[in-house]
This record gives C-alpha cells, sequence and structure tokens, in this order.
C-alpha cells in the first residue's frame, strides 16, 4: 500500500510538473527544465518542436535523451537513440540483445507500466500501441505510431531518424545497408538462378500453415527487398502480406525455395512432425530438391532495421552452403 501511495503521489507531482514546464504535448514554445527537487521530471530541457501524429501535434524534445518504448526498440537503436525501456521480447531479439545490455536498457512490460517507466525519467515515449496513451502522455511526451505506418526499412529509418533528431544516423543505416544488401547479391550471382523462386512459410503449434510477404516480418524485407529474390508464382499481394494455405493449396504457393519458420513457444514439434510426414509436403520439389530450410522463429520473426540488415547474411550463408552441399552430392 505505502508503495502505491508513494507512486500515486509521485504522479500526480509529475504531472503538476509537466504543465508548469509546458511539455507534456499540449503547448507550444521551448520548455525549461524545472529547478525541483522531485527529481521524476524529464532530464532534457531547451529546444522543442512539433511533431505530427494520429493522435495530434505532439511537442517532443528536438533532441530526446531518455526514451521509452515498447515494440520500436531496433528502429530507435538503428539511429543511435538512448532506449531506456523496452517491452519485454525485445530481450529475445538476438539481434538486440546486446545493444540493450550495453546501454542498461529496463524491461517496461506489455502494455507498458507506468511505474516503470516512471522510474525511467523519460524525456520521450514512443508506442505501437495505445493502450495507456493518455497515462503515459502525462509522465512525458508520447507518440502513437501504429503498426503498419512505414512498409520499408528505408522509411522506417527515416521516420525514426526524424522523431529522434538524428537524419545523419539515419541516412548513415540507409548506406550501410545498401551496401550489406549489394554484397549480399554479389555472392549470390552464379550461385542461385536468378529465374528461381522463394516462398517464406510459416507453420504453428496449432498447425496453421501460413505464407508471407516482403513485410511482415519472418525474413520477407532481406529476401525480397534487399536481396531482390524472386517471390513464388503464386502468393501474396502487397496488401494482404500474409495468407492461411491449406495443405491441399500449398503446392500452388510453393517455391523453388522454401523458408519455413515454426511458431511453437512450447517446443512440442508435433505440427512440424506432422507436416513433414505429410505427401503433399514430401512431393513438394524444394523438399525433393534440398532446398528447404527450417528457421529459427525469434531469428525471423523480427522485422526491425537492425534485424533485417543480419539476416541478409544469413540467409545468403545458407543459400551458398546448401548449394554447395547439393553440388557435392551431385
Amino acid at each position: 500500500m505505502k508503495r502505491k501511495s508513494y507512486f500515486m503521489m509521485t504522479a500526480m507531482l509529475l504531472v503538476l510538473s509537466v504543465f508548469i514546464s509546458a511539455c507534456g504535448g499540449n503547448n507550444n514554445g521551448s520548455s525549461q527544465a524545472s529547478s525541483s527537487e522531485d527529481k521524476q521530471e524529464s532530464v532534457t530541457t531547451g529546444e522543442t518542436r512539433s511533431f505530427k501524429t494520429v493522435k495530434g501535434d505532439i511537442q517532443i524534445p528536438a533532441k530526446p535523451q531518455r526514451i521509452v518504448t515498447d515494440f520500436y526498440g531496433g528502429e530507435l537503436l538503428s539511429v543511435g537513440a538512448n532506449v531506456v525501456g523496452v517491452e519485454p521480447t525485445a530481450f529475445q531479439n538476438p539481434f538486440l540483445t546486446d545493444l540493450l545490455k550495453e546501454k542498461g536498457t529496463k524491461e517496461v512490460g506489455d502494455p507498458t507500466n507506468l511505474e516503470k517507466t516512471l522510474e525511467l525519467k523519460p524525456d520521450l515515449i514512443v508506442v505501437m500501441k495505445d493502450t495507456n496513451y493518455e497515462a503515459l502522455s502525462k509522465i512525458a511526451p508520447t507518440l502513437y505510431i501504429p503498426y503498419g505506418t512505414t512498409t520499408n526499412i528505408y522509411d522506417t529509418v527515416k521516420l525514426f531518424g526524424d522523431i529522434t533528431g538524428e537524419k545523419e544516423k539515419a541516412e548513415q543505416f540507409i548506406t550501410a545497408f545498401d551496401k550489406k544488401a549489394a554484397e549480399g547479391r554479389a555472392r549470390l550471382k552464379g550461385v542461385i538462378d536468378e529465374k528461381a523462386t522463394f516462398g517464406l512459410y510459416e507453420l504453428t503449434d496449432k498447425h496453421a500453415l501460413w505464407i508471407f510477404g516482403d513485410n511482415a516480418g519472418r525474413g520477407g524485407q532481406a529476401v525480397y527487398n534487399a536481396l531482390k529474390l524472386n517471390m513464388p508464382k503464386k502468393t501474396v499481394n502487397s496488401k494482404e502480406q500474409t495468407v492461411q494455405l491449406s495443405m491441399e493449396v500449398l503446392p500452388q504457393y510453393d517455391a523453388d525455395y522454401m523458408f519455413l519458420t515454426t511458431y511453437d513457444p512450447e517446443k512440442k514439434g508435433d505440427a512440424l512432425k506432422q507436416l513433414k510426414s505429410s505427401a503433399v509436403w514430401g512431393n513438394l520439389p524444394a523438399v525433393k530438391n534440398n532446398r528447404v530450410f527450417f528457421n529459427d522463429f525469434d531469428t525471423y520473426y523480427r522485422y526491425d532495421p537492425i534485424a533485417i540488415t543480419g539476416q541478409i547474411d544469413m540467409i545468403v550463408d545458407m543459400l551458398v552452403e546448401r548449394e554447395k552441399e547439393n553440388k557435392a552430392k551431385q
């Protein structure tokens, strides 16, 4: 009870300080740091600017120094932001784990926990979910960026470079990404038939099978946009991004190379075992030609800019190694 009372009192003091310092997102002009001993106020002072969102124009720091987010950890880290708090599953992202540890980033729950966020003293909050939007907005300026706001790595990095006032770092990231993508394509030249098709699939623990497009994770942006590999002849459109398949129609959506992730949080393996024993699966050309790849879910589910960049080398490596293996068997 004492902890709850302390939190409520602290939150009330914070709200008061927000209105006094005019950095709560509803006023114009520059905000000045209060000299209050409360110490729960934003640590950033100085210049602010207006940022347009679906919730209206929000006043944010021109150069935010302490950012709390839910699902945009990778996007913010790609432009060098100081992410002090992020949702729990970000720590399971193999592309972000070390970066988060280096920065000492804390877990803030899902939905974003108000008390944990308050303790981190952010000067900016960026969320994909607006569950606690109003309450979070009383802690620090809060930007609601809905899922699907951007549809490719270029627009994503530019957006978060704009949010953080780090447009130059955004351009640097894009330049490095383009270089990595070009190197990947060069490595595949002469190894992969230019007409070959590549499909992204996912099997769930409920035995549901899906096919994915270029912007729904599972390596899509790395495979189709960076490496410019061909989609299956029959696939999803850019609007759908995912389509559930029955075993009967799977042959219509197959590809010369098939990448399969399996969502199986309890690691039962039942669904994958059943799929592999299916006559339909066994007769697919990719299966017969040893061109099916069973990929780790946590690694390929990710679609932040850092993950996409890392996936390029991983995909190229597995394709090159598999073709060497297949040639050795001939």
